[in-house]
C-alpha cells in the first residue's frame, strides 16, 4: 500500500511509517561505523573523508538548572532533553548546526541584530565529538497571548528600495508594535528578504536591530546563492546569517514551524520539500499534542489559485509545493495554518482541512507602486494568539489598522459599467460584504474574478520605473460587485470579517467621461 493511499486509515501509523521511509531514503545521512555503534563512549578519531560521524552531547538549562523535554536536532534527527536537561546523539560532519525548538515560557534567544539565535554551529574536535550548551531565560510574563508580524517579500533590490523600506515600512511596524503595549511579540520575514542582492542582508539586519524584537527568517527564491550547482549549497549565505533554513518553536499553545520549500537545481527552482526536511518535520510534530494550533511559514505557497484565475490547468512548479500531499498528511492531526508570500497577491486557500494564508507583500509590486498586482496595499500581516485561538488582519503600510476596503465608483471596471466595486484584500468566505445607500441596505455584493482598477492604472509599461517594466497585474477573486443606478449617491460598502469586525468605506461619486 502506498504511504499516502486514501485507503490508509491510521494517520498515526502513517506518520510513524513516514519517518522510517524518510530515514531510509536519506540513509547516507545516517551511516556510522560499526565500532562507534558498538561502543559510542570509546575514544574515536575520525579518518579522512567527505562525511564523518560526530558524537554530540550537551545541555539545555536555565538559571543553572537543566530543562527537561526540550527538542534538540541537527536537522534530521530530533531528541528530547532528559530530566537533567542533557541530550546526546550521533550526527554527521555534513550537518552545520545543532539547534533547539524554543519552548513556550522562555525568551527567544537573539543575536546582536535581534534575529533569532536558537542554534549553534556543529564543530567536532579531533576525537569526533562536540559539546554544546544552550542557555534559556524565562519570560517575565506568559506568552499564552502573543502577536506575530509576518513580513512577506521585503525584496529590496538596491539602496533606493531599501531606503523606502526604512522610511515607510519600519516606522509603520514600530507603531503597530507600540500599540501592543508590551505584550509578547516577534516577527517572521517570510522569504525574499532581498532581491538577489545578498549584501543587502546587512540592511535587513539593521532594520531588525532597530525594531528590537525577535525576528525569524524564511528563505526565499531570491535569497539564494544562485551560483550554487545544487540545493545543498544554495542557502550558504542565508545560513551564515540566520542559521538553519527549517526549524520550529512554541509560543503559548501555538507550535510554529518554518520550512524551506525552495529547491534549487542549479539553473532554477521549484517548490519542493526534500526528504531530510520531511523526516525532521515528522519527528518534530510527534511532540505536538493532536488538535493543537500549528502555524507553518514557508515562502512558496503550498498551493494557490493563481493558475485558475489566469486560466491555467495547474499551478506552476515554482508557484506551489509539488510534493504537498506528503505535507497535508503530516499535518492532519492539527489545526494548521500555512503562511506564505512569493506571489505578490493575497488570498486564503482551504485544502484538506488546512487554511493557507498567502500574504500581500511589504514591497507590493516590487517597490514599483503602492499596491500588489491584485490591488492589495503594500503591507504585512498581523497574527494574534489568545490561548488556542488565532486571529489575523492585514496591516496596510501608511494606513490605519481599519483600512481593509478600497471602494471604486460605478464603472471603474470596464466590463462592469453599471456596478460599483470594492477590493477587500483580506477577504475569505467567512466574510460578508454589503452595499448600503444611505440608511437602506441594498444587499450583498458578489465576488468575481477581475483586475483591480488601481493596479491596472498603475502598472502599465509607460508608468513603471526603469528596470521594472515587467511588473503587471493579477486577476483576483477578492473584488466585489453590485449594480447601482446612474447618479446614485451616499453609497457605502460594509464588510464584516470572520471575527465580527466591521469595516466601512464610502463609494466615490461616479465621474462623467
Amino acid at each position: 500500500m502506498s504511504l499516502f493511499s486514501p485507503s490508509a486509515a491510521n494517520p498515526a501509523m502513517l506518520r510513524r511509517s513516514f519517518i522510517t521511509t524518510g530515514a531510509a531514503l536519506g540513509a547516507s545521512a545516517l551511516l556510522v561505523p560499526d565500532r562507534l555503534l558498538a561502543d559510542p563512549y570509546e575514544p574515536w578519531a575520525p579518518s579522512s573523508g567527505p562525511r564523518m560521524p560526530v558524537r554530540v552531547s550537551g545541555m539545555v538549562r536555565s538559571g543553572g538548572k537543566g530543562i527537561a523535554g526540550v527538542a534538540v536536532t541537527d536537522g534530521l534527527q530530533v531528541v528530547d532533553t532528559k530530566a537533567d536537561g542533557s541530550f546526546a546523539f550521533v550526527s554527521g560532519s555534513d550537518h552545520q548546526f545543532v539547534y533547539l525548538s524554543v519552548p513556550a515560557g522562555y525568551q527567544i534567544p537573539v543575536s546582536r541584530h535581534h534575529t533569532a539565535q536558537f542554534y549553534q554551529p556543529l564543530r567536532a574536535n579531533a576525537r569526533g565529538e562536540a559539546s554544546i550548551t544552550f542557555e534559556l531565560q524565562p519570560l517575565a510574563a506568559s506568552d499564552a497571548q502573543h502577536t506575530m508580524l509576518l513580513l512577506a517579500d521585503i525584496q529590496a533590490e538596491n539602496a533606493e528600495e531599501m531606503r523606502r523600506y526604512f522610511e515607510q515600512t519600519v516606522p509603520d511596524i514600530a507603531q503597530t508594535v507600540q500599540a501592543l503595549n508590551g505584550s509578547h511579540h516577534f516577527s517572521i520575514a517570510c522569504g525574499d528578504i532581498v532581491f538577489d542582492q545578498l549584501a543587502l542582508f546587512d540592511d535587513y539586519e539593521r532594520s531588525t536591530a532597530q525594531l528590537a524584537m525577535p525576528a525569524f527568517q524564511v528563505v526565499g527564491n531570491h535569497d539564494l546563492d544562485t551560483d550554487s550547482p545544487t540545493d545543498d549549497t544554495s542557502t550558504r549565505t542565508f545560513r551564515s546569517r540566520f542559521g538553519p533554513s527549517y526549524y520550529s518553536f512554541t509560543r503559548g499553545a501555538v507550535h510554529y514551524v518554518v520550512l524551506d520549500d525552495v529547491f534549487w537545481h542549479g539553473s532554477g527552482y521549484l517548490g519542493y520539500l526534500d526528504t531530510e526536511q520531511l523526516a525532521w518535520l515528522e519527528q518534530d510534530l510527534q511532540r505536538v499534542p493532536p488538535g493543537s494550533p500549528l502555524v507553518i511559514s514557508l515562502h512558496i505557497p503550498v498551493e494557490g489559485t493563481r493558475n485558475m484565475r489566469e486560466g491555467a490547468a495547474r499551478p506552476t512548479i515554482g508557484g506551489s509545493v509539488s510534493n504537498r500531499e506528503y505535507l497535508y498528511r503530516l499535518v492532519e492531526p492539527f489545526r494548521t495554518h500555512f503562511l506564505a508570500g512569493h506571489t505578490h497577491d493575497g488570498e486564503h486557500v482551504f485544502r484538506h482541512g488546512t487554511h493557507g494564508h498567502i500574504s500581500g507583500t511589504v514591497c507590493g509590486a516590487w517597490w514599483s507602486g503602492p499596491v500588489c498586482g491584485d490591488g492589495t496595499p503594500n503591507g504585512y500581516a498581523v497574527y494574534e494568539a489568545r490561548g488556542e485561538e488565532i486571529r489575523w488582519r492585514y496591516k496596510s503600510t501608511g494606513f490605519a489598522a481599519d483600512h481593509q476596503i478600497r471602494a471604486y465608483a460605478r464603472g471603474a471596471v470596464p466590463d462592469a459599467p453599471g456596478e460599483v466595486v470594492a477590493n477587500i484584500w483580506n477577504w475569505d468566505p467567512e466574510w460578508t460584504v454589503t452595499l448600503w445607500e444611505g440608511a437602506d441596505r441594498r444587499g450583498p455584493m458578489a465576488s468575481r474574478v477581475a483586475v483591480d482598477p488601481l493596479a491596472r492604472s498603475l502598472y502599465t509599461p509607460d508608468k513603471l520605473p526603469e528596470g521594472k517594466r515587467w511588473v503587471g497585474t493579477f486577476p483576483t477573486e477578492h473584488l466585489f460587485f453590485a449594480p447601482v443606478s446612474a447618479g446614485a449617491t451616499d453609497l457605502r460598502i460594509e464588510a464584516t470579517d470572520r471575527f465580527g469586525n466591521v469595516f466601512c468605506a464610502p463609494v466615490p461619486a461616479e465621474t462623467s467621461e
